[in-house]
């Protein structure tokens, strides 16, 4: 298959699986207990929850899902029945606030945190990876593993808070809970790059591991090639493959926010709008960024499917 024949066919898969999606979360948030309107435990009077009810269409699950979703899809404004293209409607907590708003504000943010962090991460994954497939059983090996099952055990506010106490309030490095210039990106690309880069360096680790062992890596070595060279010239872009896989979902993982790492840090980012938008069942919300992210996971799995042929063209784009 050639890469615009895939570029298409995912193009074309796109609006089925943000459809399905739409479903499913829709689904799930509107059986979620709760009235947008409750706050700290506090609960309207009824005909003040019927009037907002009304006021938003959200009466019927099945008018409230479709109109939303024509208004979302584009399909109305290419019907004209409506002003502008995927409107994700109106914030049901923040009253003067669009969710096109909210993710314009905060999207661009995440994305350039999780940026940084998938740099450090595959920066730090593939160097400890490497050194630990290339000397197994080395003090290398063991740091690297170490390091690794400290990333992905450690949950990310103690790894912030760490951070944060050490690098800000002691040593005075960063600025503290701020969100100005690049400085205040270092420490929560740090802190939301830790599992990634662990989840890395095992792949790379295991991917060298068994490359090494491999008859045409021992061939190159028994023609002269040294131990480095042949893992250079022969092992790591096999070895690299299955990282490629792993960095689609991860960098749209990274890109889309960490909410402990942005609470931590206050970061204006937009992991925090979904996990508030879901305690208060802003049911636009969170819609509106669920959306967001299933559109950028399918564009950078896509991206990873391309660079399996230019790492290695032997590789069908099927």
């Amino acid at each position: 298959m050639s890469v615009g024949s895939m570029i298409l066919r995912r193009s074309l898969q796109l609006p089925l699986v943000l459809a399905a999606v739409f479903l499913v979360t829709f689904s799930l948030m509107w059986l979620v207990p709760g009235n947008p309107m409750e706050s700290e435990g506090r609960r309207p009077p009824p005909e003040i929850a019927a009037l907002f009810e009304r006021s938003y269409a959200m009466e019927d699950p099945v008018t409230f899902g479709a109109q939303y979703l024509d208004r979302a899809s584009g399909v109305a404004w290419l019907a004209g029945r409506h002003d502008r293209p995927f409107d994700l409607g109106p914030s049901l907590r923040h009253a003067d606030w669009t969710v096109n708003e909210i993710i314009a504000a905060g999207l661009p943010v995440s994305m350039a945190l999780g940026a940084l962090a998938m740099l450090f991460a595959v920066a730090i994954g593939l160097g400890a990876g490497i050194v630990a497939g290339l000397r197994p059983g080395s003090l290398g090996d063991a740091v690297g593993q170490g390091v690794s099952v400290i990333g992905i055990s450690l949950p990310g506010f103690v790894v912030g808070s760490v951070l944060s106490a050490v690098f800000c309030a002691w040593l005075q490095w960063f600025p503290v809970a701020t969100w100005d210039g690049w400085r205040s990106a270092i420490l929560p690309a740090l802190a939301l790059s830790l599992p990634f880069a662990a989840a890395i360096a095992r792949l790379v680790r295991y991917g060298m591991l068994e490359e090494m062992r491999s008859d045409h890596v021992r061939t190159a070595m028994a023609k002269g090639r040294s131990r480095t060279g042949a893992a250079v010239h022969h092992a790591m872009k096999n070895a690299l493959l299955p990282v490629l896989s792993y960095l689609g979902p991860a960098t749209a993982a990274a890109m889309t926010g960490s909410f402990v790492v942005e609470k931590v840090f206050a970061v204006p980012g937009i992991g925090r709008h979904f996990v508030e938008g879901v305690l208060g069942k802003d049911v636009t919300l969170v819609m509106g960024i669920v959306l967001c992210y299933s559109s950028l996971l399918v564009v950078l799995n896509l991206a990873v499917d391309l660079l399996y042929r230019v790492v290695d063209p032997r590789i069908e784009a099927g």
